[in-house]
């Protein structure tokens, strides 16, 4: 995504490229957590309108989850517990409460993870040449992705266009922040 404002660490790849057993664990918690995100949006009064959307996008992320359910079962890997993404528990964290702020502060967030998935998928799609069918994979879930990292963004702006965008300028900069510090975890965000 263009307005990301720090490429994804040198060491991700390689990381990602040694463990995708686990890798591909992690992304099926990371399927499953977006559909029932797009679910709990549905709570915020400023998107009951929104409803329809929602569950669409929902409803995609479980389609997406049960792909990759599918692909470790084809490839004998157990699914097992999931790992916390500090990335991600940062950039939630950083929400703020009461229902008009936190709703655009929400869907922000997702907007912004949904670019970075984009982002990632497009990276796994070109790089993983020893494994066509996960590249493959990787490769049709990029639209979808940057389609809904697009409906989030659109759905804030929609809501308050001026304090969406302070507080897009405010997620992007946590995010270079948090995509910067280094981990160990084999995950995908």
């Amino acid at each position: 995504m263009e307005m990301l404002r720090a490429p994804v660490p040198a060491d991700w790849l390689p990381r990602v490229l040694a463990n995708l057993p686990a890798v591909l664990v992690d992304h099926a918690h990371l399927e499953r957590k977006a559909a029932t995100t797009a679910i709990t949006l549905e709570r915020y009064h400023d998107l009951f309108g929104r409803v329809e959307e929602l569950n669409a996008i929902a409803i995609e992320e479980m389609q997406h989850f049960q792909l990759v359910l599918a692909l470790l079962k084809r490839r004998g890997i157990p699914f097992a517990q999931p790992h916390p993404s500090p990335w991600i528990s940062g950039l939630m964290h950083a929400m703020r409460k009461g229902m008009r702020l936190q709703v655009i502060d929400h869907l922000i967030c997702c907007a912004i993870i949904e670019g970075r998935s984009c982002e990632k998928f497009q990276i796994l799609s070109r790089e993983l040449t020893h494994d066509p069918e996960l590249a493959a994979f990787y490769g049709s879930l990029v639209e979808s992705e940057g389609n809904h990292y697009a409906t989030y963004l659109l759905m804030a702006r929609a809501i308050n266009a001026a304090e969406t965008a302070c507080r897009l300028d405010f997620f992007l900069d946590l995010d270079a922040e948090l995509i910067r510090q280094p981990h160990d975890l084999a995950i995908l965000h």
